[in-house]
């Protein structure tokens, strides 16, 4: 489908190998202290908590911050309560871009999402301004290495109520509606099949092509975005010449 792409692939790769600890660390307690605000501190009852501290995990976070960010949720220690924001607008060549955010201070963070697109040759929009070219879909990227074989993952997840699975050299990628994506984790976890990730994302209705140069620029937003201990996600509709895909992948 049009969300799927080399760059989605190597974005998820890319993901899971260029972190600094610090700053993962900072974002993922983020993430555990809105959920637990949300749904509670008991993460057999909480999907989202769940998922928080999963994700939180397999980045090594001790499980110390991890308590204090559920209590700091579900107001047992005192501390800044963050919430939720979603930034659209544009990057160089009118490639569109959504910024997911957790902050505790939204007078600090807006100026410094305008700052970083301004800086980098592109514009904060109004909201709605790109959003309706995209989809919110679940995403879950599974290793090829304890995943059964392609046919039988497709049959899995179809039934429970999966869009599409792609398969790639290292692994599959599963899209599902964002209103069953618990249902397709459930499914899996029910035949003990792990997924290195699992969470709600945005999708393009279609990739705008971008010639190096550009593709290059729309990059330098991309990581002055993602250094910013408040972003989240940042999502795009461009789809980088191979040349650089290759840099990237390497």
């Amino acid at each position: 489908m049009a969300g799927h792409s080399k760059w989605a692939n190597i974005k998820h790769r890319k993901a899971a190998v260029d972190k600094k600890r610090g700053k993962i660390w900072s974002k993922k307690a983020h993430a555990i202290i809105v959920a637990a605000r949300l749904g509670g501190g008991d993460p057999a009852a909480n999907n989202r908590l769940a998922d928080a501290i999963a994700d939180a995990r397999k980045e090594n976070m001790p499980a110390n911050n991890i308590d204090r960010a559920i209590k700091r949720g579900t107001g047992e220690l005192e501390g800044a309560d963050p919430e939720e924001l979603v930034y659209e607008g544009y990057a160089p060549g009118g490639v569109a871009i959504i910024v997911e955010a957790l902050t505790d201070n939204r007078k600090r963070t807006a100026p410094d999402i305008k700052h970083a697109f301004e800086k980098h040759g592109g514009n904060l929009g109004q909201t709605g301004s790109v959003m309706h070219s995209f989809d919110r879909k679940g995403i879950i990227v599974l290793e090829r290495e304890g995943a059964p074989p392609e046919d039988e993952l497709l049959e899995l997840v179809a039934e429970a109520g999966a869009e599409d699975l792609e398969g790639s050299e290292d692994g599959f990628t599963v899209t599902t509606p964002a209103t069953e994506l618990e249902a397709v984790k459930n499914a899996l976890a029910a035949r003990e099949i792990a997924w290195v990730s699992a969470q709600l994302e945005y999708l393009p209705h279609a990739r705008n092509e971008v010639d190096e140069d550009t593709a290059r620029k729309v990059q330098k937003l991309i990581d002055a975005l993602e250094d910013n201990n408040d972003v989240q996600n940042v999502y795009t509709n461009h789809e980088p010449p191979e040349s650089l895909l290759a840099e990237l992948s390497e």
